[in-house]
């Protein structure tokens, strides 16, 4: 079965960051796009996108983890954070290649996002709808380099 991430349409995405508004405020209660679990890039005008967990079957980011703090669900494939165990290294967001995870800025732990529970609100209340759930054949890992290298150049 594949597994479906949030992802973003680069055709639609505008940056508005109104995904990372609204993750931040059901996830930690408050308007602030630095404590997001989707992260915004924007170089305007030419490019918009939103970044998500994608979920990868291998995730490179919890074989990183020194302190053993990241968790795969292997029915969901959501990558769990244990607070108590990050020390805020940063290794797995150095190894993340789709620059989805962050650290909190007052937590020092990383956030990652967990779709939250099967309906991820940034889906909801994106207002180009941008958002939609896809699977990695929907969205291949070619395609993000693409656009990181449209980012660079």
């Amino acid at each position: 079965m594949q597994r479906k991430f949030v992802i973003s349409d680069l055709e639609k995405c505008t940056g508005c960051q109104v995904c990372e508004y609204v993750c931040s405020a059901v996830k930690e209660k408050g308007f602030n796009p630095t404590i997001s679990r989707i992260r915004t890039l924007r170089t305007e005008p030419s490019f918009n996108m939103a970044s998500a967990c994608r979920l990868c079957d291998d995730a490179p980011c919890v074989v990183a983890c020194p302190t053993k703090a990241l968790s795969k669900d292997e029915e969901t494939g959501v990558i769990k954070v244990n607070e108590d165990k990050c020390k805020g290294c940063s290794w797995c967001i150095e190894k993340c290649e789709y620059g989805a995870i962050a650290l909190h800025p007052v937590k020092g732990t990383v956030v990652i996002c967990d779709l939250c529970g099967g309906d991820p609100k940034c889906i909801s209340y994106c207002p180009r709808e941008a958002l939609h759930l896809a699977t990695s054949e929907d969205a291949p890992h070619s395609k993000m380099k693409i656009a990181n290298k449209r980012m660079v150049m």
